[in-house]
Formats: structure tokens, sequence, C-alpha cells
């Protein structure tokens, strides 16, 4: 089965819930990085969709939470990418390929915007859901992981990739989050991915020459 294949179709109704889901969470973002989280209330982010609280609350159960769907949402990109990867592509190449398309398609972050992202996270409520978000981006991916892998595949093992995947993405974002930098961090967690297909070289290399440095034990 091919990758395309693999990948459900989803009905209007789905697709109308999507759509509402992403533009309740991306009004979220917006309205937190212009006015500061604690001057958004959940029927400003309602307003700015045209839609009630009550809908709001049908999609998530804080403020907190829709801010930092977009965590989702980017890896739900990755999967659909990875989804449509040729079928004869290699797994881990697949992965790569799927993040290195999802990089060339996101612009690169407002500088201004990564200083308010970085104390809006110093918001327990909101640091909470981030990482509350980043554990649901690996489920994601273990379901396209698992699909593309096929039946007779290990679960564990689409578990264990996805989790890679994961640490890789929350690694390269919080870096980036730090930093300051108006660059996209995206590229940065791309790398990660090669290093951790290539097992890690210049880590496995730099142990070595810790190692060989070592006195020998009498």
């Amino acid at each position: 089965m091919s990758p395309e294949s693999a990948a459900p179709e989803l009905g209007l109704r789905e697709r109308k819930k999507q759509a509402a889901r992403q533009a309740l969470g991306t009004a979220a973002l917006r309205l937190a990085l212009e006015r500061g989280l604690d001057q958004v209330r959940v029927e400003d982010i309602a307003n700015e969709v045209g839609v009630s609280p009550r809908t709001f609350n049908n999609y998530f159960s804080s403020k907190e939470e829709a801010v930092c769907s977009f965590i989702v949402a980017q890896q739900e990109r990755i999967r659909e990418a990875l989804r449509a990867r040729p079928a004869s592509e290699p797994l881990w190449d697949a992965v790569i390929n799927a993040a290195v398309i999802q990089a060339s398609r996101d612009g690169a972050p407002k500088r201004e915007d990564v200083r308010r992202m970085r104390d809006m996270l110093r918001n327990a409520g909101l640091f909470a859901e981030m990482l509350r978000a980043h554990a649901t981006v690996e489920r994601v991916l273990a379901e396209a992981v698992a699909e593309r892998a096929g039946s007779e595949a290990n679960p564990l093992h689409a578990r264990m990739l996805a989790g890679i995947v994961q640490s890789a993405f929350r690694i390269s974002f919080h870096t980036w989050l730090s930093s300051g930098s108006d660059a996209n961090f995206l590229p940065t967690f791309v790398n990660l991915l090669r290093e951790a297909a290539a097992g890690m070289p210049a880590l496995t290399a730099a142990a070595a020459g810790t190692t060989a440095q070592r006195p020998a034990a009498s």
C-alpha cells in the first residue's frame, strides 16, 4: 500500500471541524502575541473567528491549549507530508524530507514574536500546555510512521522513532526561543533529524575522543 492510499480521506464534516480548530488556534496565538496572554479571553478568541465561546469549548479546554495548538498543527502538517512521500523512499529519508518540505513552507517568525513567546512561557499554565502539546505530537507522528512501515512493523519501533522526532522538535523549538533569533527554527530541527539518522556521529566521535583521553584503570 502506498503512503497516498494509506492516508484516510476526510469527509466534509471533519474538514470543517479541522478548519475551525485551526482558525481558533491561529487567532488565539495571534491575540496572545499582540496583547499578552493575560489580556486575552476565550470570548475574544471566539469573536475573532465568528463563533460562540461554547463552540470554542468544543475544541479547546482553555485559551492556553488553543495558543499551544500550533505545535500539534505543525507536526500534523509534517505527518501529511510524510504520508505523501514515495513508497520506495526509506523511512528515515521520508521523515527527514517531510520535515524539509514543511520547513520550506513555513516563513521565519518575527523577532518581536519570539520575544513575546518567550515572555509568555513564564506563565505556568501555558508552559504546562506546551509540554502536553509536545506529548500529543508523539502520538500524531507514531500513527503516520506505523502506517508507512506497514502492518508487519513493530508498533513500539514506530513510537520510538516518533519519540526521536518529537524530541528533536522540542529541543530545536526551545533552543530557538531561548536564542531570541528571528530565524526559522525548523532548519535546526531538520539537522537534528539528520544527525539522529546517521547515529549522531558528532556526539559519538566526541565521546570516543573523551574515552581515549581517560587514563587506563589500574
